[in-house]
């Protein structure tokens, strides 16, 4: 059985689109559009701690600052992913938490709602990828209702200990169960496309290079 340090290493050399393909060839949901990449230009990859949160204020207010305990329970292969889905615009993610997130060594978070201090990310050189954005803060709005339980992403039930990869293209969840047949499915489906690639590269019509091969590629892995 691979380590989780070597299954996020073969990860982190493919991308969100042949993982992507590789789950649609095996039936599984878990690819999202529409949380774009709001600072860096790094593809993440890691396993998942989640932060979910919600509108109702704690009996007897807030022991801790939402996030703080996902951060302090992670290491340098985690992948923060945080549940903000309130209908309140406000952020679940800011300058500090980033801050302390890097030092951690966490390799990024995403965000299903709106985060904020994305100008301080760019700057720190760390990862967020969010639903959207806002100026507005969590203070007296949102609270953390439990950390390192399930939460849910768009259309996904995203599990702690998870896998997940993120790029420019998306972000693709991986069930902890599945990581190693995915990752077997998605490094067959790169490596074919490179062939392909170094093929038009070399000369061969795209016409040819694009046509059934391409189409019955999933088929075949």
């Amino acid at each position: 059985m691979a380590t989780r340090a070597e299954l996020i290493q073969r990860l982190e050399k493919l991308d969100a689109c042949a993982v992507s393909d590789a789950l649609d060839s095996v039936g599984l949901k878990g690819a999202h559009s529409g949380l774009p990449r709001r600072s860096t230009r790094k593809r993440i990859a890691g396993t998942i701690e989640t932060v979910k949160l919600h509108a109702r204020a704690p009996a007897g207010g807030s022991k801790q600052h939402l996030g703080t305990a996902a951060i302090e329970a992670s290491d340098d292969l985690t992948v923060i992913v945080v549940e903000q889905r309130t209908g309140i615009d406000c952020a679940s993610w800011g300058g500090v938490l980033a801050n302390a997130a890097k030092v951690k060594g966490i390799r990024g978070v995403i965000v299903e709602g709106p985060a904020r201090d994305i100008d301080e990310y760019e700057d720190l050189g760390f990862p967020v990828f969010s639903r959207y954005t806002t100026p507005h803060t969590a203070r007296g709005r949102v609270w953390e209702e439990a950390f390192n339980v399930p939460i849910q992403v768009g259309d996904s039930v995203v599990c702690p200990g998870d896998y997940v990869i993120a790029d420019g293209s998306g972000v693709v969840f991986i069930p902890a169960a599945r990581i190693e047949e995915i990752l077997k499915v998605a490094e067959t489906i790169a490596h074919k496309e490179r062939l392909m690639t170094q093929d038009v590269v070399d000369g061969k019509p795209v016409s040819v290079v694009m046509g059934t091969n391409y189409e019955n590629m999933l088929r075949s892995v």
